[in-house]
């Protein structure tokens, strides 16, 4: 298989305008003939429900929850980024697109970021004529701040609600639509299989997660939102909801699945307390803005923070980096935590923290101000930890937070199958290795609100699509794949429960796939991960029936595919003897311990064909150019 990026020709900045000049549209008066199902309703999926309710479209969209209002969007609190130069601190198009390339350590489609970057300044606009209530400066204009990985300040913010309120700007344009007839939304279903006719994607299979009925839909084209896959390694700042299942199905029928090694590790969370929690919390980074993070000189030291004076403190991220200090890239700055943790530096009763201090601000700005930027994250803090971070620091520890892979697509945000696009955190294509703060936002927007109106109209209008009902064999099959799915897990009536196996997983990718990787450990990863698979189809306990409400099934079918997939990443983390962004291997460092890339044998994209569980994948590459950047060692020092 030869992957095709369908990258358009000329100039990088002339590429999306000569690509969306090239595409051919569909006639106003027709688009109502074509049905589009999306799956996934945050920033992704509901802009891109919006968008295309909007131009006349049919949609139908898929909710796993109640609401499309509790998509985990919104647990993006800190800001998006847009390259509008409102602060005249040298910010360009090509700066942010400069910026994102080389935070993604070099494994980025340059012509994808830069687009990215081109149409960061229309979503500001757009999101602002939705009513997103963005902070502002005494004189009315978007204020903005820094975020980690650049040098200026280009994110916007709405105190730390960023993701929600942006989320509220594209639900309420999506349920203008719903109103309007354009746009049918099926909240509680999740996609339980892709339907392939011809080649085509043409429909899925969902199951109605209070009924416990399967459903089958049929489109012209399907459009996956659905997010990440972060809560594989069971902790995480996902919500619980969050799941790999409809990526993960889709790839059993023919989507690749592109460097899925390439999770991002968040520097500051609320570090983990006990076998009691089922997710950690994330603190924003732009707290990174005006916290400073330190640990004790002296090793072990267990001093209330406030009693240490500043002589024996070390504020490591200055000292190690000094021209962006505490601003370092995410993988940068977690894994210079670990390794003080590791060293015997880190604080609180585990010794597997940092503190995050905001004393000199507060001394130097005011409370108010403080308070008017970051109060409800820090009330957050205070309410989990019962600390109050105007009188003491936070302590902030790495946890899983993003994930860079997904399903391959090329510029068109089209995957392996035809008709079947995937947008947002579903796919591999803007971030690289690592995603640099504010960026996640303006991606799932860039690809709803303006890029798949383009593409998806263009695939339409070219496509040959034969009438296909949903009494269709492939519907059939479809759809009896996935009841046996269901059979096979209630047919086990083991003794240990679905969070039980979930945890037992987290464990193993946490511990061996996790911050640090390494060829022995990946092996012995692999190794236990089949181990704990077979376990699990021998001794999960689901009770109940398919045929009504079982949020229980529907968490041990996530499971299942979890103990599928955490195979696939593990071994392409093996397969990258390289480290870049939050791909670490302890074999490949630099001397003073940054990550060390070997653009000579792994520049590509490592893309992955399903051929049967637990037995080796086809990699197929798609191979990096970079004309505009030249890649370079990484340094923010």
């Amino acid at each position: 298989m030869t992957l095709d990026g369908k990258i358009p020709g000329g100039p990088i900045s002339e590429k999306w305008e000569r690509r969306k000049f090239e595409n051919k549209l569909v006639n106003p008066a027709n688009r109502r003939k074509y049905e589009i199902i999306i799956v996934g309703t945050g920033l992704a999926g509901s802009s891109a429900a919006a968008a295309l309710g909007e131009q006349g479209y049919r949609v139908k969209l898929f909710c796993i929850l109640d609401s499309p209002r509790r998509a985990h969007s919104i647990s993006a609190q800190g800001g998006i980024n847009a390259a509008k130069n409102y602060r005249n601190d040298g910010d360009s198009i090509y700066r942010l697109f400069y910026d994102t390339v080389k935070g993604g350590d070099y494994r980025a489609r340059e012509a994808n970021v830069y687009r990215l970057a081109q149409l960061s300044v229309d979503i500001i606009d757009q999101c602002v004529a939705t009513g997103v209530p963005f902070a502002r400066e005494y004189g009315g204009l978007l204020d903005n701040r820094s975020f980690g990985g650049a040098q200026l300040s280009r994110t916007f913010y709405a105190r730390g609600q960023t993701g929600q309120q942006l989320l509220l700007g594209a639900y309420q344009s999506m349920l203008r639509q719903v109103d309007a007839g354009n746009v049918t939304l099926f909240p509680r279903r999740e996609m339980l299989d892709l339907v392939v006719v011809d080649g085509q994607a043409r429909g899925i299979v969902t199951r109605n997660l209070i009924t416990g009925d399967l459903e089958r839909h049929e489109g012209q084209a399907v459009l996956l939102c659905t997010g990440g896959y972060g809560p594989v390694y069971y902790l995480s700042t996902n919500a619980i909801n969050s799941n790999v299942t409809a990526a993960w199905r889709a790839h059993k029928r023919g989507a690749l699945f592109a460097n899925p090694c390439f999770t991002q590790i968040h520097p500051t969370c609320i570090p983990v307390s006990g076998d009691h929690q089922s997710k950690l919390t994330l603190m924003s980074e732009s707290l990174r803005n005006d916290g400073r993070v330190w640990v004790p000189r002296k090793k072990e030291d267990t001093r209330p923070p406030e009693q240490i004076p500043e002589e024996e403190r070390d504020y490591y991220l200055e000292r190690r980096y000094p021209s962006f200090g505490n601003l370092v890239p995410r993988d940068v700055a977690s894994r210079a935590a670990k390794e003080r943790a590791d060293e015997g530096f880190g604080v609180g009763e585990t010794g597997l923290s940092v503190y995050l201090d905001f004393k000199e601000a507060i001394d130097r700005l005011g409370v108010e101000t403080i308070r008017a930027r970051y109060d409800n994250l820090f009330e957050m803090y205070k309410h989990i930890t019962a600390e109050d971070p105007y009188k003491v620091p936070m302590r902030i520890y790495p946890a899983i937070h993003y994930t860079m892979g997904g399903l391959w697509v090329d510029y068109n945000l089209q995957s392996t199958i035809p008709g079947l696009f995937v947008l947002g955190e579903a796919n591999f294509s803007d971030h690289g290795a690592n995603r640099l703060g504010a960026s996640a936002l303006m991606q799932g927007l860039a690809d709803g609100y303006f890029i798949a109106s383009y593409t998806v109209a263009n695939y339409l209008a070219g496509a040959s699509l034969s009438k296909v009902s949903t009494d269709h064999g492939a519907f059939k099959e479809a759809a009896a794949t996935a009841q046996a799915r269901i059979d096979q897990v209630l047919r086990v009536k083991g003794t240990r429960t679905v969070r039980q196996f979930h945890r037992d997983l987290g464990h193993i990718m946490w511990d061996y796939v996790g911050m640090a990787r390494t060829e022995s450990g990946l092996n012995a990863a692999i190794q236990k991960i089949r181990a704990l698979r077979d376990d699990f189809w021998k001794d999960v306990a689901v009770s109940g029936e398919q045929s009504n409400l079982n949020p229980m099934l529907d968490y041990a079918g996530r499971v299942a595919d979890y103990m599928e997939f955490a195979e696939l990443l593990a071994l392409d983390a093996l397969h990258r003897n390289e480290s870049c962004g939050g791909h670490f291997r302890e074999e490949y460092q630099t001397p003073d311990g940054e990550a060390r890339r070997d653009d000579d044998h792994y520049s590509y994209v490592g893309a992955w064909e399903f051929t049967g569980v637990g037995t080796q994948p086809v990699l197929h590459k798609e191979a990096l150019e970079f004309q505009e950047v030249r890649p370079s060692q990484r340094s923010y020092k």
